[in-house]
C-alpha cells in the first residue's frame, strides 16, 4: 500500500497529467477543450483528472482474452483512438491466456517487472494482487458520477476488504440457464414460466420438471459435478431456489450450510427429471442440451447461444434463456466483471499515464461503447443499458444484466471452495445425507478462507 505522502504527490501529478475525456476523437493535445462535452448516454458531471502534459511516457498493458480484447487487431484500433487524443503515451500490449497467464504475471512480479496495467476481473485484481498490496489505489477514478452510474454489485466487487478500489470496471455479463422452448411447449410446461421477463418460481420449476417427465423427457436437467467447469450454474441454481447465499455479505465466510441451501439441495435431489451427474462438467451439459438430450441447461449465457447459432445454424429447437427459479421469482445471477488494475511499480509518471488510458477507454463519451463492444459483453454503466438496441441476440439477454447479484468470487480460499463444491454435489448424488455433505463442504471451505486471511 502507498504511504500518505506518496498519495499526495500522486494527487498533484494526476491533477497535472490527466485529461477530462475528449468530446471527439482526433482532438490533439494542444487543442483540447477545458471541459468534456457530455454524451446523452453517459451521465453529465463525469469528473476526471486534468489534461496530460506532452511528456512522452511508455506503459504496458497485459490483457486476458476477454472477448476481442484478446485480438491484437481490435486492441490496436482502440489504442489508435486513444493516441489521437494522447499521442504522448505509448501503450505496448501483451496478450495472455487463462492457461499460462497467471504464471507469466507472477513471474514478472517476482522479477520486479510487473506490467503497468492488467485487464481482468476482481478475482485477480482485487482478491489476489490487490490484497497482497501490489496494486495502485484507483479511488480517484471512482468519482461521484461513476458510483451513481455503475451497478452497485460491480462497485462492491472492485474494492478490497480494506475499502480500497483496485479495479476500474469496463464490462460485465450475467450467467443464465436456458430451456428448450419447443420441448416445454409440447409438454405443456410453458405455462410455468414467464417468457416476457424470463423468470419463474421454484414451485413452477418443479411443476415444469414433472410435466417434462410425464411427457417422456426423463432427463429434464443435470446437476453436473465431474469438476469445477461451469460451476457458476450449479451455485446459482442452489442459491436461488430458496434465497440462500454462497458467502456472507463481508465475503469472509462461506454460508452454503444455511437452511435455505440445504432445503434447495434436498429439493433438487428429489425433483423428477433432475439428475446429479458426476460424469460431466458444464461444457458437457451444454452439448447435451444442444443435441436435445437435456431439456434445460444450467451453464448458459449469451456466448453459448451465439456459438450454437454459428456451429449449428439448422438447429431444430428454439432456445429460451431463463433466470434461475427462485421462491419469490426474483433471481440473483452470477456473472463476470472485467476492467483494469494498475501495478504499483513505483513510477508516478507511468501510473498517471495508465490512469489516463483507463479513463479514456472506460469513460470517454465517444469511446466507451467501442471499448465495451470489443469485450462482446455489456457495459457496467446503467446509462449504457440500451447500447445493444440494434442487436437482436444481445437485446434478448440484456434483461439479465440488472439481475446480477453479489459478486462473491473474491472470498479467500476460493480455489479450495470450488473443489469442495463439486465434491459435495457428487456426495449428494451418490446418496450421502445432504446436511452431512454440506457440513463437510463448509468445514473445508471455511478452513481455507480462514487460512487466507
Amino acid at each position: 500500500m502507498k504511504k500518505k505522502t506518496i498519495s499526495k504527490i500522486l494527487s498533484v501529478v494526476l491533477a497535472m497529467s490527466m485529461v477530462v475525456p475528449m468530446a471527439a476523437c482526433g482532438t490533439k493535445t494542444g487543442d483540447a477543450p477545458a471541459n468534456n462535452t457530455s454524451s446523452e448516454k453517459v451521465a453529465e458531471g463525469t469528473e476526471a483528472p486534468a489534461e496530460s502534459t506532452a511528456t512522452p511516457t511508455s506503459i504496458t498493458l497485459w490483457t486476458y482474452p476477454i472477448g476481442s480484447w484478446g485480438d491484437s487487431a481490435t486492441v490496436d484500433g482502440l489504442i489508435a483512438s486513444f493516441n489521437e487524443v494522447h499521442p504522448e503515451i505509448t501503450v505496448t500490449v501483451e496478450y495472455l491466456d487463462y492457461t499460462n497467464g497467471d504464471d507469466q504475471i507472477n513471474t514478472a512480479i517476482e522479477g520486479g517487472e510487473a506490467p503497468d496495467m492488467v485487464m481482468e476481473g476482481p478475482e485477480r485484481l482485487v482478491a489476489n494482487w490487490g490484497a497482497k498490496g501490489l496494486m495502485v489505489d484507483l479511488s480517484d477514478l471512482w468519482t461521484a458520477e461513476a458510483k451513481s452510474d455503475i451497478y452497485e454489485s460491480v462497485e462492491a466487487a472492485c474494492k478490497g476488504a480494506d475499502g480500497v478500489y483496485y479495479e476500474y470496471p469496463l464490462c460485465m455479463t450475467a450467467h443464465t440457464m436456458a430451456v428448450n422452448r419447443d420441448l416445454f411447449e409440447a409438454a405443456d410446461a410453458l405455462q410455468y414460466l414467464d417468457e416476457e421477463t424470463h423468470t419463474w418460481t421454484t414451485e413452477n420449476f418443479v411443476k415444469a420438471c414433472e410435466a417434462l417427465v410425464a411427457y417422456g423427457q426423463k432427463n429434464a436437467g443435470a446437476v453436473f459435478c465431474a469438476g469445477q467447469g461451469g460451476d457458476q450454474g450449479t451455485r446459482a441454481l442452489v442459491n436461488n431456489l430458496y434465497g440462500g447465499t454462497f458467502t456472507n455479505a463481508e465475503h469472509t465466510e462461506y454460508t452454503v450450510n444455511s437452511q435455505e441451501n440445504i432445503k434447495a439441495l434436498e429439493l433438487l435431489a428429489s425433483t423428477p427429471g433432475i439428475n446429479f451427474d458426476s460424469s460431466i462438467v458444464g461444457g458437457d451439459e451444454i452439448t447435451l442440451f444442444c443435441n436435445e438430450t437435456l431439456g434445460m441447461a444450467f451453464c448458459w449465457n449469451v456466448a453459448q447461444e451465439r456459438t450454437h447459432k454459428i456451429t449449428t445454424p439448422d438447429t431444430n429447437f428454439e432456445i429460451l434463456p431463463m433466470a434461475f427459479p427462485s421462491d419469490d421469482g426474483e433471481a440473483e445471477l452470477c456473472g463476470g466483471i472485467w476492467g483494469f488494475g494498475i501495478f504499483d511499480n513505483g513510477d508516478e509518471a507511468k501510473i498517471a499515464a495508465s490512469k489516463t488510458f483507463i479513463d479514456f477507454i472506460c469513460n470517454d463519451a465517444n469511446q466507451v461503447e467501442d471499448s465495451v463492444k470489443a469485450s462482446t459483453y455489456w457495459s457496467v454503466r446503467k446509462s449504457l443499458a440500451d447500447m445493444y438496441a440494434d442487436d437482436e441476440l444481445m437485446s434478448k439477454y440484456s434483461v439479465f444484466v440488472p439481475m446480477m447479484g453479489d459478486y462473491y468470487q473474491v472470498v479467500g480460499g476460493w480455489a479450495e471452495a470450488r473443489t469442495a463444491w463439486w465434491n459435495m454435489l457428487q456426495q449428494i448424488g451418490s446418496g450421502t445425507d445432504v446436511t452431512t455433505a454440506v457440513e463437510t463442504f463448509s468445514e473445508t471451505a471455511n478452513a481455507a478462507a480462514a487460512a487466507a486471511q
